[in-house]
């Protein structure tokens, strides 16, 4: 059974998480509603999120793992590329090989799909070996 002071810990960790994510998005040049699709969120708890303005959140268990995805992806870009035109610009760059087809990482991301994040982190962890 969980404590007040757990609940309070892992929410405060979800709004933590969420704040990072909203935060990468933005380097992306995301728009908010490829952020609100992409993380599963509401138009006003990305608002919050993009001002710093939660101390706790309670997300669930798909809105976490969104949130994992995207962090892991932007770890594999940081370990990938060293200068951050490249580390926050490639989710923009049009890509053709298989699955991007002449589309960006981020329009595919943007849709909200959840298979198409997960495609999508693993493609990009790929290119640095994916060895997590």
């Amino acid at each position: 059974m969980q404590t007040a002071h757990d609940i309070s810990q892992n929410r405060a960790a979800a709004a933590a998480g969420l704040k990072a994510a909203v935060r990468i998005l933005d380097k992306w040049q995301a728009s908010g509603e490829q952020g609100e699709a992409i993380l599963r969120v509401s138009h006003s708890t990305y608002a919050r999120a993009r001002r710093g303005d939660l101390v706790e959140i309670k997300l669930d268990s798909d809105q976490l793992t969104r949130i994992s995805y995207l962090l892991n992806i932007h770890a594999a870009l940081r370990m990938i590329f060293d200068n951050p035109e490249n580390l926050y610009g490639f989710v923009n760059l049009v890509n053709h090989n298989p699955y991007f087809n002449g589309r960006t990482p981020l329009e595919i991301i943007g849709s909200g799909d959840f298979a198409a994040l997960y495609e999508t982190f693993k493609r990009i962890d790929s290119l640095r070996g994916s060895q997590w």
